[in-house]
């Protein structure tokens, strides 16, 4: 039987990890290699996933380097789109938001006993069940959100750029990157609101644990 650490899902993800850092090393002299790059780690996130179900070798340990592969990437361009535009702190609470509410979601797995974080079953919120529940739904909001922050590293130029501007420059493109546009910012919104769901959920159910445990 090979080391989990030679899970084939494993394997692609240390390959995302060096593609993400090539990406990342180009991303002010090539942008359009670092967009090539970063949205290809991001279509192994789903391959990765196959392979684990195709050949039964889903382990802690690749959930583990998935999510923290998925929020450092996403982190790492946030951190460069909020030095491109004005304001900046938009991307920076993007930032947080993100790694706070998945923080929560695992550590409030661990808490009780689940053995992934994406399981809501017992959750009441409607959303948060709908996006861990159907996968094509998820995907499409976790395309939406890195592909709009891949469409705005673009479009971003040399100098502090206002977020508004190129929103309505991106507008005025033709009728094709208006309709992506258009849908990655549905998808994105559904997963900011899905994010802050989640980080509620997760932190009601660490407080419950406390209130369980003082008893």
């Amino acid at each position: 039987m090979p080391s989990v650490y030679l899970y084939i899902p494993n394997i692609i993800g240390y390959f995302r990890i060096i593609i993400n850092f090539i990406a990342f090393a180009v991303c002010y002299s090539n942008k359009a290699l670092f967009a090539l790059l970063y949205f290809f780690s991001f279509v192994l996130d789903g391959v990765d996933g196959w392979f684990a179900r195709k050949f039964n070798q889903a382990s802690t340990f690749g959930a583990v380097l998935d999510m923290v592969t998925d929020r450092v990437s996403t982190a790492c361009l946030l951190a460069l789109l909020s030095q491109f535009y004005r304001p900046g702190l938009v991307f920076l609470i993007l930032l947080g938001l993100d790694i706070t509410s998945h923080w929560f979601q695992m550590y409030s797995s661990f808490l009780s006993g689940k053995t992934s974080h994406k399981d809501v079953k017992h959750t009441g919120n409607w959303l948060l069940k709908l996006y861990y529940g159907y996968r094509p739904f998820m995907a499409f909001c976790c395309v939406s959100c890195e592909v709009l922050y891949i469409i705005l590293f673009l479009f971003a130029d040399e100098k502090s750029t206002s977020l508004l501007s190129v929103c309505k420059g991106v507008l005025n493109q033709n009728p094709v990157v208006v309709l992506v546009f258009i849908s990655t910012l549905v998808g994105w919104a559904v997963k900011q609101v899905t994010n802050v769901i989640q980080m509620k959920t997760a932190a009601d159910a660490c407080v419950v644990y406390d209130l369980k445990r003082s008893k």
